[in-house]
């Protein structure tokens, strides 16, 4: 969007911000009943200096969203690394945690020094009351050798507590993996497992609700029952969709000069998104407004904004 057309967007339906970013930043986290669920498994399992643990979820079910806001709130005793690009070799990938966890090795140190240094870091870290955890973000695309390499860091242990957690997050992909005999270690380490479910119906109405306050809306609601309803069907309950949709439908609301949500512009949103379907109750009333009424409204928009600046 041009800038004057965003700020214009905002100032229409009294937005600080735009309430329907796919950035996952943590100030937008509604704490669903599987979010909070997750929440609970993973703080169990660090309380109790347990190994690894595996969060899994579909594409969009809110993983990278939970693993930053574990991240921001854990206690100042753990000291963290965060690994957003899980596809390197095991050499690489003990380089970036050695980095991540505050130790300089040389950019070529070899994968077995790598291994020592982590050792010993590790043991330091626990001499001075420190706890060390690395977080993994999409986990599925992490090689064999690079998961294996990751689960035998994790037998560095006093007699009673490990000295190295790991979280995977990860699509459903990895569960499927784990099933290989050669990752069956790997499958007997993680002593917690969670896999977090989409948005239940009832549920659809808070989150949106709480986004739109804290992107600054304070006006009556924008989207009726029916309109929640039909955003629930078109996205499956996944935020990441429901994200998607209600930002379309706020376009075409908006191209239309309106600030309440319609069905009618939520349809235009689910023609205009790639992959995501009407329900087939709603097909044939979809088929009347078609999803290049929002292509249309958006262009006509920045037309006029671009237009009466040239």
């Amino acid at each position: 969007m041009s800038p004057a057309f965003d700020l214009t967007y905002l100032k229409h339906f009294g937005l600080d911000e735009h309430p329907f970013s796919l950035t996952p930043d943590t100030s937008f986290y509604y704490p669903t009943l599987s979010g909070r669920e997750a929440g609970n498994v993973l703080l169990v399992a660090l309380a109790n200096h347990e190994g690894i643990v595996k969060i899994s979820g579909e594409v969009g079910t809110g993983k990278t969203m939970l693993c930053r806001k574990l991240l921001n709130d854990l206690p100042g005793d753990i000291v963290t690394a965060f690994i957003p690009n899980p596809a390197l070799q095991p050499q690489p990938l003990f380089h970036t945690i050695a980095t991540e966890l505050g130790l300089t090795p040389a950019p070529q140190e070899r994968f077995a020094a790598l291994g020592q240094m982590l050792q010993r870091h590790l043991i330091e870290l626990r001499a001075a009351g420190k706890r060390a955890l690395v977080c993994v973000d999409e986990a599925q695309a992490m090689p064999d050798k690079s998961l294996e390499a990751l689960r035998l860091l994790t037998n560095v242990e006093t007699e009673k507590h490990k000295l190295l957690q790991v979280v995977l997050f990860a699509q459903p992909e990895l569960d499927e993996r784990l099933q290989q005999p050669h990752l069956r270690q790997l499958r007997q380490r993680i002593s917690f497992s969670y896999t977090l479910s989409p948005l239940q119906d009832n549920s659809t109405a808070g989150y949106l609700n709480f986004r739109l306050k804290q992107a600054g809306y304070r006006g009556a609601p924008l989207f009726k029952p029916r309109t929640l309803r039909l955003l629930h069907q078109a996205s499956g309950g996944i935020p990441r969709l429901l994200n998607i949709l209600a930002h379309k439908a706020l376009l075409a609301a908006y191209g239309e000069g309106m600030w309440q949500i319609k069905p009618s512009h939520v349809r235009a949103a689910i023609h205009d998104t790639q992959g995501v379907k009407l329900p087939p109750s709603r097909l044939k009333l979809g088929l009347i407004t078609g999803g290049v009424s929002l292509i249309l409204a958006v262009c006509f928009l920045l037309g006029r904004y671009w237009g009466g600046s040239l």
